[in-house]
């Protein structure tokens, strides 16, 4: 298992570049199996989850060719379902969360699928009751295996359905999607979820001859169609690491000019630092983050406490919360950090902390961060990774810490952001990567 060695309190400075946005790259990545034509995907991320995806997707049959780094050719002219059956399957299924997006594809063009239940981040129960009740409507029938822990599901004919979803799911909304675009006749969602990722994979599906409308907004109609071309498909830069480059210049004082961003799809990213006291700079599509001796939290028009809480696009993302948490340590005033989706993913502000910071931990869903300004002085400390979203939290916090810190189970933050101990030493952070 490796770890980090930080040493903290060092000046960054220079450039940096988001790579291929995570969440976009699991959905188009899954979608290749809607057609036995070949698609290309580039910006694709060189990161744990992605890769172990694509290597599953090769064990199922799928022709996988690296054209570059960042560049994939697919084609799925056959999968393999025997394959499907085997404990190897369901190994490396069931450790990747964005294996359940295989579902929606697997059961629009043969009418079959099989899939554990799905692993990723321990941030709190995450059901698929979205996936499986909308996938249900278009005419599937699923069966549990509880000691298996196994789904099968099948469907004599698809056709499409009126559905409201329960609650805005990301992943879910794609499932649907991808079962839909060739299901007989229409179908509409409301209460779709409407990201960029699923904005993206909408694109992508009507370039490969799906039809699709609605795009961006909570409602999609659906035309079926009876089969779907190959496409070319850029992955937008991730949100996620651009958020995280911003707190991460804030926290440490730093100047930091953040490449090809594709601000217009950041949403109130940029706005909700801008609540913290931090000045953002747009240079065409590029951010500058100046650096800050300090900076200080709004408060609401009233006078009352700021809050930041996630909610379902165009509201704040809940990937960032964690980011938005050890930044206000440091800025002066306060604000309630309000996470709604996930009950585990607080839990690691008692690291934070140890360290020094002045947070109250409410209950499991909200933090109080009470911000200390020019008088935070946070100790190095020893932490473990416990998530994706949390590590590079510890990390940002170990960069700005006085003295060594060092941060475990780093194979957590590699599934999420590539080569980030090389890109942060090109800035001028003293970190290292300590194998075990």
């Amino acid at each position: 298992m490796a770890s980090f060695k930080i040493k903290g309190k060092q000046k960054l400075s220079g450039e940096i570049t988001p790579q291929g946005a995570k969440n976009e790259a699991l959905q188009v990545i899954c979608a290749v199996l809607l057609t036995d034509k070949e698609v290309v995907i580039n910006n694709i991320p060189d990161i744990l989850d992605v890769n172990n995806l694509i290597c599953l997707l090769e064990k199922m049959g799928v022709e996988v060719r690296q054209l570059s780094r960042h560049s994939y050719a697919f084609k799925a002219q056959k999968v393999n379902f025997d394959y499907l059956q085997t404990p190897e399957f369901y190994s490396k299924s069931a450790s990747l969360r964005g294996s359940v997006m295989i579902v929606g594809p697997l059961i629009g063009r043969y009418k079959q699928a099989v899939i554990p239940k799905p692993g990723g981040d321990k941030i709190g129960r995450r059901r698929l009751d979205t996936h499986f009740i909308g996938i249900q409507k278009l005419g599937a029938d699923f069966s549990y295996d509880p000691d298996k822990k196994l789904y099968e599901i099948k469907a004599e004919k698809l056709s499409g359905s009126y559905m409201l979803l329960d609650e805005a799911s990301v992943t879910g909304t794609a499932n649907i999607v991808m079962t839909a675009v060739l299901a007989e006749g229409t179908t509409t969602i409301y209460n779709a979820a409407c990201e960029p990722y699923v904005q993206q994979l909408c694109k992508m599906l009507n370039r490969m001859g799906a039809k699709i409308s609605g795009i961006g907004s909570n409602y999609l109609t659906i035309e079926g169609v009876t089969k779907l071309n190959g496409c070319e498909h850029d992955i937008l830069p991730d949100m996620i690491e651009v958020g995280s480059f911003i707190g991460l210049a804030a926290m440490t004082g730093s100047a930091i000019t953040i490449k090809n961003v594709a601000y217009d799809e950041l949403g109130i990213i940029p706005d909700s630092f801008r609540k913290l006291g931090i000045e953002i700079e747009r240079r065409d599509d590029d951010i500058f983050v100046p650096a800050h001796c300090c900076y200080t939290i709004e408060s609401f028009i009233d006078g009352s406490i700021m809050t930041l809480a996630d909610a379902p696009w165009p509201g704040l993302t809940p990937d960032l919360l964690s980011v938005f948490l050890v930044v206000a340590a440091k800025a002066k005033g306060s604000v309630l950090i309000h996470q709604k989706m996930f009950e585990s993913r607080l839990f690691f502000v008692d690291k934070l902390i140890d360290m020094g910071a002045q947070i109250i931990l409410c209950d499991p869903h909200r933090a109080t961060v009470i911000g200390q300004g020019e008088n935070l002085h946070l100790r190095a400390a020893r932490m473990t990774s416990p998530d994706i979203r949390a590590g590079i939290a510890l990390l940002i916090a170990a960069l700005s810490a006085e003295g060594t810190s060092i941060i475990d189970n780093i194979d957590q933050i590699d599934r999420g952001y590539q080569d980030i101990d090389i890109r942060l030493r090109a800035l001028g952070a003293d970190i290292e990567r300590i194998e075990s």
